[in-house]
This record gives structure tokens, sequence and C-alpha cells, in this order.
């Protein structure tokens, strides 16, 4: 069998933290923030971790993370 690969645009984008969950960034924080409050791009600045339901399917795409 073949070595499995990491999927490199998941790799980008996740980070598992020491308990194993996953972390992301947060959708909607790179541009047009004339329009957002700031309390908006306060919350935006905050990391998130993935939902529970997208764990596993997340997980399968970073085999060595």
């Amino acid at each position: 069998m073949p070595k499995m690969k990491t999927h490199k645009g998941a790799a980008k984008r996740f980070k598992k933290t020491g308990s194993g969950q996953l972390k992301r960034d947060r959708a909607f924080g790179n541009h047009m923030f004339a329009n957002k409050t700031t309390k908006q791009k306060r919350h935006l600045r905050k990391a998130a971790l993935v939902s529970k339901g997208d764990q596993k399917r997340i997980e399968q795409m970073l085999t060595y993370l």
C-alpha cells in the first residue's frame, strides 16, 4: 500500500489542539471591513473549533497531523 497523502488545502486551514480537537479560522474576516461592526470584526479574530459533525471528515484529510 502506498502512503496516504495529506490534503494540503485542509492542512493550511486546520490545526490540532492539545485535546485532539480541530481549530479553524472564522469566515468573512478578510475584506470589506467598512461594512462590518467593531464587535463583528473583534469576534472574527478569534479561532473557532470544528463542529462535531465535520471533525471525522476533516481528520480523514489530515492523516498525519
